[in-house]
């Protein structure tokens, strides 16, 4: 029997129409990938029925582009499992990380059925934490959410990305090389669509620094970004100021209590991890073509700790 989490009716609709998902023909398509991974003598990936689901609708069914994304998802993730890989939610650095907030979905998506709403601020000191904590933190988000979370599955993501407390330390972290390397990472293994990205409450300087990173995103994400000043109501051309949290004069749940409740979130998932630490490629046993991290995704000597003073 299929091992997924049940959609909606809505949710199946959007599936079928956005993503071309075919309910009597997702069994088959399954084990297409499942038969595929088996004959794979580098490749250990999972293959829970909802895991591999998500790599299928966020390749849009193509079943192709699915195993190349599976298969760079978990290269990477053995290359760099320091910054890509978490198998102990219980290390300082992420539960540190955590209760800073400085990452939190939101509990009512976009439209009530639409993309799943994160709010991104900048409550971390630069000088405590390096561009790899922040990036494993919201790895492992992510695949909670492919676990989980059907609204991230069937519509994407929406971040808003708070500017108020950055200071030109938290600016100096992202250099073009790693604003290249992000971009990239979610773009070639990370099977969630980015609906929208809109930044808020930024400051004249840090406005010119975003629209100067801007030219290394892809023409397809570019238009996504939204570059909103410190008047709240210039986001609302994206989203009801109803789906913020209270923080921001919303009614989508008040950020400390969500940071603090998403705690047995990573509780629930702490044996999930564990089991991650299995999974991987073998690069020594990869038969033809070897696929080029470095060249691919630029990511050699990118990822430094930076002391900014």
């Amino acid at each position: 029997m299929l091992q997924v989490i049940p959609l909606s009716a809505e949710l199946q609709k959007i599936a079928n129409e956005e993503l071309g998902e075919v309910p009597q023909r997702i069994s088959e398509d399954l084990m297409v990938l499942k038969d595929w991974i088996a004959l794979q003598p580098y490749l250990k990936a999972r293959t829970d029925d909802q895991f591999l689901i998500q790599f299928l609708r966020g390749c849009k069914y193509s079943l192709e582009k699915a195993k190349n994304k599976i298969d760079k998802f978990y290269a990477l993730k053995s290359k760099c499992p320091e910054l890509f890989s978490v198998t102990n939610v219980d290390e300082c650095s992420i539960r540190r990380f955590h209760n800073l907030g400085s990452v939190i979905s939101l509990p009512i998506p976009l439209n009530d059925c639409g993309p799943r709403i994160y709010i991104c601020r900048c409550t971390f000191d630069p000088r405590d934490f390096y561009v790899g904590d922040g990036l494993r933190y919201v790895t492992a988000l992510n695949e909670i959410a492919m676990m989980s979370d059907p609204y991230t599955c069937i519509c994407g993501t929406l971040y808003i990305m708070d500017f108020a407390n950055s200071t030109t330390a938290h600016l100096m972290v992202l250099t073009p090389n790693i604003v290249r390397n992000l971009i990239q990472f979610f773009e070639k293994t990370i099977p969630v669509r980015i609906k929208a990205i809109c930044i808020i409450n930024l400051t004249p300087y840090a406005h010119k620094f975003c629209n100067m990173m801007l030219q290394y995103a892809p023409e397809k994400l570019k238009n996504r970004i939204h570059l909103c000043g410190t008047d709240l109501t210039e986001l609302e051309e994206y989203l009801p100021r109803k789906y913020l949290p209270v923080e921001y004069g919303g009614e989508n749940g008040s950020l400390d209590q969500l940071c603090k409740d998403y705690n047995k979130v990573w509780d629930e998932y702490r044996e999930y991890f564990k089991e991650n630490a299995q999974y991987g490629t073998d690069e020594r046993l990869r038969v033809g073509k070897k696929i080029e991290l470095d060249g691919d995704l630029g990511i050699n000597g990118s990822f430094r700790k930076l002391d900014v003073d």
